[in-house]
């Protein structure tokens, strides 16, 4: 069933006539709706790396098309757009605090904690996370189990290029407040981020815990405890500070995950 809806999800991108046909906006619908249950993902998890399904974006995309704009009503507030809000939150096993949204082609494990946040559609956010106050999850961003996504982070949406990866956030990593990660970074396991830090795919992303520094791009390796810095940078009109994140140690591997969390933010005197 699987190969067939991407089949035609397929054929529809390439010719959007396609979408005239009621077999072709099924196939687009069934695949929200899986999205929604969890049953598929816009990336999973490969032995090596992360994989991009991107059918499953197009599908997304596509679904924009062939829906109409509706009024949804949650008294007493009104909303007018394309794509509904989820629902049945208590049989999902999931928290809602008043004012925190998650729109329908989004997943929420049972465990979930949404305070007054936003998750958006194609996203999938595992069990046991805390999406905190003013927090933002993009679309189709990939969200582990027992991630702390504090008050204000804003976590990038992809949609299009198609072939754009999406912001991966894995297990029992914490984002610190205020922090910005877009443009499909990977921020592997058990991962700290202090306040305020900014992770795109070219924010240079420094380790100085060592001799000598090591640099990355567009990931931050795993346990790495990380805050904001800069570095100088040449141009024609001078010398300017440019933002950077530095990993400036690890989280111990030998002790339990919310301690070494606290420990690290103790020993390396971070902000969250």
């Amino acid at each position: 069933m699987e190969f067939n809806q991407q089949a035609i999800i397929e054929a529809a991108w390439e010719d959007r006539s396609v979408l005239k046909n009621p077999e072709a906006r099924s196939a687009i619908r069934e695949v929200i709706q899986l999205l929604d249950q969890g049953t598929v993902r816009v990336a999973t998890p490969g032995p090596e790396h992360w994989v991009v399904q991107q059918w499953i974006k197009k599908a997304v995309i596509l679904y924009f098309n062939i829906q109409d704009l509706q009024v949804i009503e949650m008294k007493p507030f009104e909303y007018h757009d394309k794509i509904g809000l989820k629902t049945g939150f208590r049989e999902k096993g999931v928290r809602m605090v008043p004012q925190a949204l998650a729109r329908y082609g989004s997943y929420l494990a049972p465990g979930v904690i949404m305070m007054p946040s936003y998750v958006n559609i194609g996203a999938f956010v595992d069990s046991g996370t805390m999406v905190d106050t003013w927090a933002t999850v993009g679309s189709c961003a990939q969200i582990g189990k027992q991630v702390h996504l504090s008050g204000g982070v804003g976590i990038g949406g992809v949609l299009e290029p198609i072939q754009a990866a999406p912001v991966i956030i894995e297990d029992h990593c914490f984002i610190g407040s205020r922090s910005i990660i877009v443009e499909g970074a990977l921020i592997k396991r058990e991962a700290v981020l202090g306040a305020n830090v900014v992770i795109t795919n070219s924010t240079k992303i420094i380790d100085v815990s060592g001799d000598s520094p090591i640099e990355y791009q567009g990931v931050v390796p795993e346990r790495s405890v990380v805050i904001p810095g800069s570095y100088n940078k040449p141009f024609k009109a001078g010398t300017y500070q440019v933002p950077c994140a530095l990993i400036i140690g690890k989280r111990k591997e030998s002790t339990d995950l919310k301690t070494t969390l606290n420990d690290a933010l103790r020993e390396y005197n971070i902000a969250v």
